[in-house]
């Protein structure tokens, strides 16, 4: 069943430490592509916090998340 409320985990990026509350499907969603790519978990949440931070307008990091891999499924030639 997709709807479960957020779950909240510790991730180091960059060196600190950050909490971050996801659906239970968007944490397996970001587990298989980190897989797919072969990196850890907390490096491609690393990777999408620096196009977040580059933005004009940068979303929260869990929003940002969840529309870097709902934008992913869209365009899946990435």
């Amino acid at each position: 069943m997709p709807y479960h409320p957020p779950v909240k985990r510790s991730v180091e990026i960059s060196g600190h430490k950050t909490s971050i509350s996801l659906e239970p499907l968007f944490w397996d969603m970001l587990r298989g592509v980190a897989k797919q790519k072969g990196m850890a978990i907390s490096a491609l949440i690393a990777q999408i916090d620096a196009e977040r931070i580059a933005s004009d307008t940068p979303p929260g990091l869990a929003g940002a998340i969840r529309l870097w891999l709902v934008a992913r499924t869209l365009q899946p030639d990435d």
